[in-house]
């Protein structure tokens, strides 16, 4: 089994643009939190006709809709263009018999392994062939549509993705899963057909998956059912590229394993990798968090969680933690323009904070490389730390999540980290 499994490299995005807003209006519209600070995204009372009837319930208040303000102050809807597919990495992954390789983001966030398939409308495939692989289930032998399920996937500004479910053979890291469910996409929102990669696999737990009228399993939870990795290794883990150039491109090798950790990226770590229970129910890669520091300096959160999201590039905490982060950086401000925290292009490594994030009873920091995530015009830069709204758990994605490597412990129902060395040791990382 061991000389079966191997790395998926995690490909850069080649479509992918840095863009503060538009990575955070996606977080908005994934978790369906409402902002608590001034700027565009809003959530405000839905008045379309016909939606309060279908959508509120007898006594309920009105149901809320993300929506982006205009600097007129009139509210409007979200376009393709206001936000982007929040993957900056894409993995191959082979589906069917013969294989067919897609691009899909790997999401931790989620729990649906969705794919573009020819069930779309002729328009949609047409658009989508310049920059999509699209699965065509009737050439493979191995698929399986399975009768009376379907699936939808529906965020907070109303996009929605939906479709049929099948079961094919899926191949990850040299590990073939037989019989995998896949969702295949019939209808796509204007900001999936604008989104990167040909689908996304969901590494979250099955608690919520979409699929009607029984949620099925994830590709890890069903190499477990199926012995596919070993009793001692139902885990799977990541690791993400850490370092930007002067023209902020992304370096050093980002990958997943599945079915075991890989000890020499441990070795480039600071020590073993520590462990905090999750609970699945939850769905979430979901675990205590309950201090920070902020240049040693501890900001204790009791009863917090965080959650490790590797489908989203930002990390969102609460607005005080938030405030008392960027007030150690000198000219770092509030924009409402921006809706975000920025601080001034070319602020010496020494006056960027060092800050953490507690995994249980220890603390990880992140890279002051990947403090700064955008360019924000001229002289200023949009944080890689931000406001998490009414939300009730952070979510740490790419910018914390580059400082780690990740262990999935599915089996063992727990969240490991390793805290990585910061970027002169990276550039030693295995290649």
């Amino acid at each position: 089994m061991s000389d079966e499994r191997k790395r998926i490299n995690a490909i850069p995005n080649p479509k992918y643009e840095r863009g503060g807003m538009q990575s955070y209006a996606s977080m908005l519209k994934k978790y369906d939190f409402a902002p608590t600070t001034e700027g565009p995204y809003q959530k405000i009372d839905e008045v379309k006709k016909g939606v309060k009837k279908l959508f509120q319930k007898k006594g309920s208040p009105p149901p809320k809709l993300l929506a982006r303000i205009d600097e007129a102050g009139k509210p409007g809807a979200i376009k393709a263009e206001d936000e982007q597919n929040d993957s900056m990495y894409l993995c191959p992954v082979e589906i069917g018999s013969p294989p067919q390789t897609l691009n899909l983001d790997f999401d931790t966030g989620s729990s649906d392994l969705w794919l573009w398939s020819t069930e779309l409308d002729s328009k949609t495939k047409k658009e989508g062939a310049k920059e999509h692989k699209i699965f065509d289930a009737k050439a493979s032998s191995t698929f399986s549509q399975v009768k009376g399920s379907t699936w939808k996937i529906a965020y907070g500004d109303r996009s929605t993705a939906s479709g049929i479910v099948g079961t094919d053979n899926v191949t990850l890291g040299g590990l073939c899963v037989e019989k995998q469910a896949i969702e295949l996409a019939s209808q796509l929102s204007p900001q999936f057909v604008k989104g990167a990669g040909d689908g996304l696999l969901g590494l979250a737990f099955g608690a919520i998956n979409t699929v009607k009228p029984k949620p099925v399993a994830t590709p890890v939870e069903n190499m477990i059912l199926q012995a596919d990795i070993s009793k001692d290794q139902e885990l799977f883990t990541c690791y993400l590229g850490s370092w930007r150039d002067a023209n902020e491109a992304d370096h050093g090798e980002s990958f997943y394993t599945f079915g075991y950790i890989d000890d020499d990226v441990v070795a480039l770590c600071e020590a073993p990798p520590h462990y905090e229970p999750i609970d699945p129910s939850k769905g979430f890669w979901q675990f205590k968090s309950e201090s920070a520091t902020i240049n040693g300096t501890a900001f204790p959160r009791p009863g917090n969680t965080a959650i490790a999201d590797t489908g989203t590039t930002l990390a969102l905490v609460d607005d005080a933690l938030c405030k008392s982060i960027y007030a150690t950086i000198p000219g770092a401000e509030f924009s409402k323009k921006q809706q975000a925290w920025i601080f001034p292009i070319g602020t010496p490594a020494d006056k960027i904070p060092k800050v953490t994030f507690a995994v249980g009873e220890k603390q990880f920091a992140v890279q002051k490389e990947d403090f700064g995530f955008a360019k924000v015009g001229h002289d200023m830069q949009y944080g890689g730390i931000q406001s998490r709204g009414d939300s009730k758990f952070d979510i740490l994605g790419g910018t914390w999540l580059k400082s780690i490597y990740c262990v999935f412990d599915q089996g063992n129902r727990r969240f490991g980290a390793c805290q990585r060395v910061e970027r002169e040791q990276n550039l030693a990382a295995p290649q």
